[in-house]
């Protein structure tokens, strides 16, 4: 008789974890998800992902297995680990603000990345052979994308199509002497022990560094979630704040489903203490005005948009991911969405937006 296998996913609740667990369920695997709702800590209630929780427990009864734990609690995450064997571990979890960071820098560290090396060593001692994913971000190259030779173009920045970078920010760019914001720190530092993981012991562990992840179970918010809480801000009438860069700073989207079918491919041919550069590349980006035209007619309403001329500190002005060194590795994996069919899809979603 074939063995189940185990799958143990942080955030288990939010947009890329609640991915994972459906996805992973449709593939036979137990799920075991841990998520403490912090996010509405972070966000506030119209963050919170509760609904999302009690969806996947409707939808996949004893195949899913809710754990309301801290990911800084040590001991709390070691009773699950003692009692499970997983095969792999799907890690989603974390302050994703660099805003909020600054108010709470210890908060954000802790969860960021003292509970990422809780994840780590738990997994080293009691489930060592499982597959190690882990979602970073584009924040820890800080603001060094900044400096890239932008051209201001009617709706967006952009690099010429002779620069290195026009297909994309690859891996060889340096995470050094920029500024990170204080959310970016610590994901630097989540990052690079997943990564150490891998090459000191030998683990099998995956570092994803997202662009804009997105799609429908996206909890947004003005702090975190750009395109979902922009299509939620313009169906709803609420007025949505542009800060700095003339509305021009450009973001590549990529779905909820597109990462987490990458992570499925890197499941099945692990490497050792890999980093891949992950977003929506050429395939998939917009600038904040053309992102905004494109809910407008989508939607057939008109944004009430405000203005602030201060950017966000580490804010990037433009980010575009280069894909082609997860493609290389496996050249199976295909986009499934483009940014059109993203935006519509979390335009009808009927979660906070429209039915």
């Amino acid at each position: 008789m074939k063995k189940t296998k185990k799958l143990l996913v942080t955030g288990s609740a939010g947009l890329i974890g609640s991915e994972s667990v459906k996805f992973f369920a449709k593939k036979g695997f137990e799920i075991f998800g841990v998520d403490n709702n912090m996010r509405s800590y972070f966000f506030g209630e119209e963050a919170s992902t509760d609904w999302s929780r009690r969806n996947l427990e409707k939808e996949l009864k004893n195949q899913y297995h809710h754990y309301q734990i801290d990911i800084r609690d040590f001991e709390g995450l070691q009773k699950l680990f003692k009692k499970q064997k997983f095969d792999l571990i799907i890690h989603t979890a974390a302050q994703p603000s660099h805003d909020w960071a600054a108010k709470e820098p210890l908060t954000d560290f802790g969860v960021n990345a003292v509970g990422t090396h809780n994840l780590l060593e738990l997994t080293r001692l009691y489930s060592p052979e499982a597959v190690f994913i882990f979602t970073s971000t584009n924040k820890v190259y800080g603001d060094t994308p900044n400096a890239l030779p932008l051209i201001e173009k009617k709706l967006r920045f952009e690099l010429p199509k002779t620069h290195k970078f026009y297909k994309g920010i690859d891996e060889s760019m340096s995470i050094d002497n920029s500024k990170h914001s204080i959310f970016g720190a610590s994901k630097v530092a989540a990052d690079v022990m997943v990564q150490e993981y891998g090459k000191y012991f030998g683990m099998k562990t995956g570092v994803f560094r997202g662009g804009c992840l997105t799609g429908p179970a996206h909890s947004g918010t003005q702090l975190h979630g750009f395109l979902a809480y922009l299509v939620k801000s313009i169906a709803t009438g609420i007025p949505y704040t542009i800060f700095g860069y003339k509305g021009k700073q450009v973001r590549d989207n990529i779905h909820s489903y597109d990462l987490v079918n990458a992570f499925y491919h890197f499941y099945k041919k692990p490497r050792s203490g890999e980093v891949y550069n992950m977003g929506g590349s050429r395939h998939s980006n917009v600038s904040m005005l053309e992102a905004i035209e494109k809910i407008e007619k989508v939607l057939k309403k008109k944004a009430i948009v405000k203005y602030d001329k201060r950017n966000r500190s580490g804010d990037h002005i433009w980010y575009i991911s280069d894909v082609s060194k997860f493609q290389t590795h496996f050249p199976d994996w295909k986009y499934k969405y483009d940014g059109d069919k993203i935006i519509e899809e979390i335009a009808h979603s009927g979660h906070g937006v429209v039915s």
